[in-house]
């Protein structure tokens, strides 16, 4: 039972750190402004997340969790659930906002979350590597590789992001994410 309340309560802290991060910004965001959220003091959150850093891997990796639709593993997605998770991004601006900030925000030096960005892209290429592997064998339409194509469907799916966040009225995400898969496919309907 406790250790179910315990769960229950980092949850919460998690929900309430990435309404703050979304609101302020990682480097405005404070533990103790995530801390009042959850009806918490400061020194309580350090016994859940020891520090700012510690909390913002764990939003992060939250997030991804959250992409996985119910556990399933990256490892067992295809194009067509990649087609999915566009679509369920565009239902919920305010992570797509949050996780797109500390993105751009990682790239500088000394950031707390670059390596978790690092490692993260390289699964992530690895995995869009496997669905176009399971999906076109070891050669897309246009002749790339699994490998080589990998980056580019990374890229797309992350550059379409920023493009609706900026201007969502202009840009239908899933809609343009089909279209490059119709790119991918040869010009094929799915």
């Amino acid at each position: 039972m406790a250790r179910a309340r315990s769960e229950e309560r980092r949850g919460d802290i998690l929900r309430a750190a990435l309404e703050v991060i979304a609101e302020r910004g990682y480097r405005g965001a404070t533990l103790g402004s995530v801390a009042e959220r959850v009806g918490l003091t400061q020194q309580g959150l350090l016994h859940y997340f020891p520090t700012k850093e510690a909390l913002l891997v764990a939003v992060l990796q939250e997030r991804d969790r959250w992409d996985t639709s119910g556990g399933r593993d990256r490892e067992g997605w295809r194009l067509d659930l990649l087609e999915s998770l566009v679509e369920y991004n565009a239902m919920r601006p305010g992570i797509v906002q949050t996780f797109s900030a500390l993105l751009g925000e990682s790239v500088t030096d000394g950031h707390p979350a670059r390596e978790f960005f690092t490692e993260r892209y390289a699964q992530v290429r690895e995995n869009m590597a496997r669905v176009l592997r399971l999906e076109f064998g070891e050669r897309l339409a246009g002749g790339l590789t699994p490998e080589q194509a990998a980056p580019l469907l990374t890229a797309v799916m992350d550059g379409l992001q920023y493009q609706w966040l900026l201007d969502p009225a202009a840009v239908d995400m899933p809609a343009a994410f089909r279209d490059f898969v119709r790119l991918l496919t040869g010009g094929e309907e799915r």
